[in-house]
């Protein structure tokens, strides 16, 4: 959390300290209240690009779940505030069971949830989610042997709470944001006579259990970043 010293709690001194609640590095909040309602959600940004860098180069999707007494609640309000502004979010009965969603241009790291429905609240949640990581090795596009290892690392100036990597032939592997990890042997796929194209994605994501919902509530923020690299043949097949 950002603190400013002196004359903490006078304007002159929050003028002098500046930021806000929403800049990166504010640091997360586990708001508060009525501890009636279960609070599920997900912030997650995706690339448009491969390999993206810039928080324009994503969009950002939000999922939220809320129960009261383990029936969804329908009604009420659902918003999420970052940097980028206020995203109220509607309810969609058809998805998993019903979500409250709604979509975001960018992706602004800090996100604020708040949920009132009646008298029942969960407000002021605050996740500081994880700054852009941009790979490192491999190469975009590199033509790669998919019987032997692969390296893969990635550049973030921050550790996320969790990490997890994907592929065309690995499910999805929960590993530790330490910037490197080192892909099996089979992990791409490949064909016989031609070369195959593999997307390797890697997501980070920072998490938050919020004070005044129910036990089994979280709100957490994640980021997606993609290459492709090329598998050769592999005549053994």
């Amino acid at each position: 959390m950002k603190r400013c010293f002196g004359l903490l709690f006078s304007i002159a001194a929050a003028g002098a300290c500046g930021g806000s609640d929403l800049d990166p590095g504010a640091g997360s909040d586990p708001g508060e209240g009525t501890s009636t309602l279960l609070v599920d959600g997900n912030v997650t940004a995706r690339p448009r690009l491969v390999n993206a860098r810039a928080r324009g180069e994503f969009d950002t999707e939000i999922r939220v779940r809320v129960s009261l007494n383990q029936l969804p609640v329908t009604a009420g309000t659902v918003e999420v505030t970052s940097a980028g502004g206020t995203v109220a979010l509607a309810f969609d009965p058809t998805s998993e069971g019903g979500r409250w969603v709604g979509t975001a241009a960018g992706y602004d790291e800090v996100y604020i949830l708040d949920v009132r429905s009646g008298e029942d609240f969960v407000e002021g949640v605050r996740v500081d989610g994880p700054d852009i990581h941009v790979f490192t090795a491999p190469t975009a596009g590199l033509t790669v042997d998919s019987t032997q290892p692969l390296r893969v690392t990635w550049d973030a100036d921050q550790t996320a709470d969790s990490a997890s990597i994907d592929t065309e032939e690995l499910d999805r592997v929960s590993i530790t944001d330490t910037g490197e990890y080192m892909l099996a042997a089979g992990a791409l796929k490949a064909e016989k006579d031609k070369a195959h194209e593999n997307t390797l994605e890697l997501v980070r994501t920072n998490r938050v259990t919020p004070a005044g919902a129910v036990g089994g509530s979280e709100l957490s923020v994640g980021i997606e970043n993609r290459i492709q690299v090329v598998a050769q043949p592999n005549p053994a097949l």
